[in-house]
């Protein structure tokens, strides 16, 4: 029997999701089912018009799917705010992120990098060009593919370091979160939720969406490495 609401959201809110879904259906007894994928692949099956109740997507996406008709105008919401971590395979040397200087010290002497096909994949991506990094250098810089964890990558042994959204690391077996990139050249990213332009259950998504944008989530945000939106959707 299929969800009351049906979703689509990209893998850094998964596990925050999967955990508010249940709570949701305690308090409400309607039943939610949100699919997690590559945000990139989540975009571009909205736009090839599969129908979704909900979308939960980095808040960039989500305006250009708001401005081009994807979801309902003026639905969109702010749902989290993700930083950008490092993590290494478990049981290896930790890297000095005090600075931007230390951290890019670690980078250039690292074998390989890992980065994600998401919004922290972007701003990584400009970090190492900054600092001299060739981006196409498959052999120093490694793209997870999408839906792939980075910190799958280090579990396995495939990279050296991996940077990718705190949220995403917490699940991952065979890992250590070595800290957050440092504040000079971190980069916060805004998860939103919205309400699909074919929603079937629109009333249901509307109320899912305040549920998941009010107070009595922040706890759960929080444990999974995410946190209250400061700013806008």
């Amino acid at each position: 029997m299929a969800a009351d609401i049906m979703g689509i959201s990209s893998m850094a809110t998964r596990q925050i999701l999967a955990e508010l879904s249940g709570a949701y259906r305690q308090k409400t007894g309607k039943s939610v089912a949100i699919e997690s994928v590559g945000g990139v692949d989540a975009a571009r099956r909205i736009r090839a018009g599969e129908k979704f109740d909900i979308v939960v997507l980095a808040d960039d996406a989500m305006k250009k799917l708001e401005a081009d008709g994807f979801l309902k105008s003026g639905s969109r919401a702010g749902f989290a705010e993700s930083s950008i971590a490092v993590a290494v395979r478990a049981g290896t040397k930790r890297p000095d992120l005090a600075s931007e200087v230390s951290t890019k010290a670690e980078v250039l002497a690292a074998q390989s990098v890992g980065y994600s096909t998401g919004p922290s994949g972007t701003h990584v991506l400009k970090l190492l060009e900054k600092w001299g990094i060739d981006p196409k250098d498959t052999k120093k810089v490694v793209q997870a593919p999408p839906g792939v964890p980075v910190g799958t990558l280090l579990a396995r042994g495939e990279i050296e370091l991996g940077f990718q959204q705190m949220s995403e690391f917490l699940e991952v077996q065979g890992i250590e979160v070595a800290g957050l990139l440092p504040p000079e050249i971190q980069s916060v990213t805004l998860f939103a939720c919205g309400v699909g332009a074919q929603a079937t259950n629109e009333a249901g998504a509307r109320d899912l969406i305040g549920y998941l944008t009010s107070p009595d989530t922040n706890a759960t945000k929080w444990k999974h490495g995410m946190e209250p939106p400061r700013r806008a959707g």
